[in-house]
């Protein structure tokens, strides 16, 4: 008999929702567990802005799918995937997001524990809107969606089954940590 090795899969929403489209990784998360149930080996963490915190989620994970805002010299509202190479070949700035630079270094740290992911990607938008303030600005509020069926994609080729929820109920695999 194979004993055949059960995929564990992250998605990581970060963000302030108190700065508006900051928020957006946040927000997608949420969305996402209202959305769909939860396999076993897939689980979702609102982080934030925890930074160092967030180095237990993400050990022993082996897919990582990063959610945030990034403030590139692109259209606000244009949706940008990243692979952890893209980020760490210096091809693509390194400060993008506030939490980026705290995340690069979980990531190192996670690698010289040799805890971390063997896969990562970001999937990101510009924002329109960082002030202070709550909800997504109206020009980015729509791109969840689309960053949400990017993800959806994903995670089918990553082989996860995913079931849309018929009524909203509370997810038991969503972690809520705030700092």
């Amino acid at each position: 008999m194979v004993n055949m090795k059960v995929k564990k899969i992250g998605i990581l929403g970060i963000g302030n929702l108190l700065m508006r489209d900051d928020g957006f990784g946040v927000q997608c998360v949420e969305q996402f567990t209202q959305k769909y149930e939860l396999p076993e080996n897939l689980t979702i963490l609102d982080g934030g802005t925890a930074a160092i915190m967030l180095a237990p989620f993400i050990e022993g994970l082996d897919s990582l799918y990063i959610l945030d805002a990034v403030d590139l010299e692109e259209e606000p509202g244009s949706i940008h995937c990243f692979s952890e190479s893209d980020v760490q070949s210096g091809d693509i700035q390194t400060r993008m997001s506030p939490h980026q630079v705290g995340l690069l270094e979980i990531l190192e740290l996670c690698k010289l524990r040799d805890r971390a992911p063997e896969q990562i990607e970001m999937i990101t938008v510009v924002p329109e809107d960082v002030t202070l303030g709550l909800g997504l600005s109206p020009r980015i509020e729509p791109v969840v969606n689309e960053v949400l069926d990017i993800l959806v994609d994903r995670l089918v080729s990553d082989g996860i089954v995913l079931q849309k929820k018929e009524n909203i109920t509370e997810c038991t695999n969503f972690l809520l940590l705030k700092a």
